[in-house]
């Protein structure tokens, strides 16, 4: 099951959405014009190490760039590949513009960030003597997925669903494809293995559960929960006024 796009439109241009893609853009292709060894460097660098952040580990001075508790931010921003970036932009594009409607830019951004710590601090706790450097904005996105399942459940996500050797495209609504995203999540994240490299999971359960806990306190006052699809068309109208 992999989603193309939602049929819930937004209010306002999604200025901050847009820009996150594009600082995570531009740091790729940053990345990937320092080469195999200076890039292998700069992801130790910036991303999230939680020996390093615990203080059980160090990293050599001659390359220690940041802070330890600053890279709970810049690793958010780092991606370990093509389609690593390319799933992680996808899900922002798709769920991020109408989330960023329900906030405001400012308080979407706090949110965002705080949603990134949140998935950062979920998966060093849990294997907190791990030297294996933590970098995506996947911890950040699963937050922004949280607050749209709370906001837009009944929105309906184009979905392309795979059947063996085939593939179909479904209109389904966002509980089923978020939750069902949540729960495979939950799932690897209980049978995954620590200390291995490999995809964050507990980062994306600890960045979703943590959207959901913020949203209600950085939505708008006169934006509800658990909308129905005709509220949307409302609010739009209700944004444009008598004249258009």
């Amino acid at each position: 099951m992999f989603p193309i796009a939602d049929d819930n439109p937004r209010i306002d241009t999604p200025m901050v959405t847009w820009s996150i893609i594009a600082v995570c853009v531009l740091v790729f292709f940053w990345q990937f014009s320092l080469g195999t060894n200076a890039g292998e460097i700069a992801v130790y660098q910036f991303g999230m190490i939680p020996a390093r952040l615990f203080g059980t580990a160090t990293l050599d001075p001659a390359i220690a760039e940041v802070p330890a508790w600053a890279t709970v931010l810049t690793s958010m921003f780092m991606h370990g590949g093509w389609m690593h970036l390319g799933f992680n932009m996808l899900f922002l594009w798709i769920f991020g513009d109408n989330v960023e409607d329900s906030m405001g830019h400012g308080r979407y951004l706090a949110f965002y960030l705080l949603c990134g710590v949140a998935a950062a601090l979920a998966q060093a706790a849990v294997n907190p003597d791990s030297t294996i450097p933590m970098v995506g904005a996947s911890g950040a996105i699963s937050g922004v997925l949280g607050a749209y399942l709370l906001l837009h459940p009944r929105a309906t996500v184009r979905t392309i669903i795979f059947l063996g050797v085939f593939a179909t495209m479904m209109h389904l609504p966002a509980v089923i494809v978020l939750g069902l995203w949540f729960l495979l999540q939950l799932v690897s994240a209980a049978f995954s293995t620590s200390g291995e490299p490999g995809v964050a999971f507990w980062a994306h359960v600890g960045g979703f559960v943590a959207g959901m806990a913020l949203v209600p306190l950085f939505k708008k006052r006169d934006v509800s929960l658990f909308q129905p699809a005709r509220y949307r068309a409302f609010q739009m109208e209700r944004r444009r006024g008598p004249w258009g």
